[in-house]
């Protein structure tokens, strides 16, 4: 088995009752695709912290860490990599602000119906449905370049154990 490093990143999930609010990435990882709003976690960060932090940074909304809620962990590993992505998600209702499109991501809000899966990572087809029913979730999934799940694990949980 692979030796990874280990790297602990933030993803926000913004969505009201009838909408999401995704970010299309501009540049650097993800880009051309829409996803949430986050990244890595600075030294002398919580993981909600840098999660406001990032939310500020890539879409202008602000929010305090305290608002933010945990709602899922996921690891992702890729074939050329030797990266352990550990990404914390988390949502909230509570900001301030207006969605404002920055040179790394252009936000827009997407109806329930009508979220843009095939221009999203892979995975996200997976959870996602998972987060839109309220509900938290923990998985893993090994890439084969940026398209091609090689294996995946995917479950609901009642809560996380930190």
């Amino acid at each position: 088995m692979k030796n990874y490093v280990e790297k602990l990143f933030t993803l926000v999930l913004i969505r009201d009752k009838t909408r999401v609010l995704l970010g299309y990435k501009k540049r650097g990882f993800g880009q051309g695709r829409w996803n949430g709003f986050g990244g890595k976690v600075e030294a002398g960060e919580t993981a909600q912290e840098a999660a406001a932090r990032e939310l500020g940074e890539e879409c202008r909304l602000m929010t305090a860490p305290d608002n933010l809620a945990k709602v899922g962990e996921l690891e992702f590993t890729f074939e050329e990599s030797d990266t352990l992505m550990d990404v914390k998600i988390f949502t909230t209702n509570t900001y301030t602000g207006i969605p404002t499109e920055t040179d790394e991501m252009r936000p827009e809000w997407f109806p329930l119906e009508n979220i843009p899966y095939s221009h999203m990572w892979p995975d996200d087809e997976l959870w996602y449905p998972i987060f839109l029913r309220g509900n938290k979730f923990k998985g893993a999934f090994h890439f084969k370049g940026h398209d091609i799940i090689l294996s995946q694990s995917l479950s609901e949980v009642e809560a996380f154990t930190n």
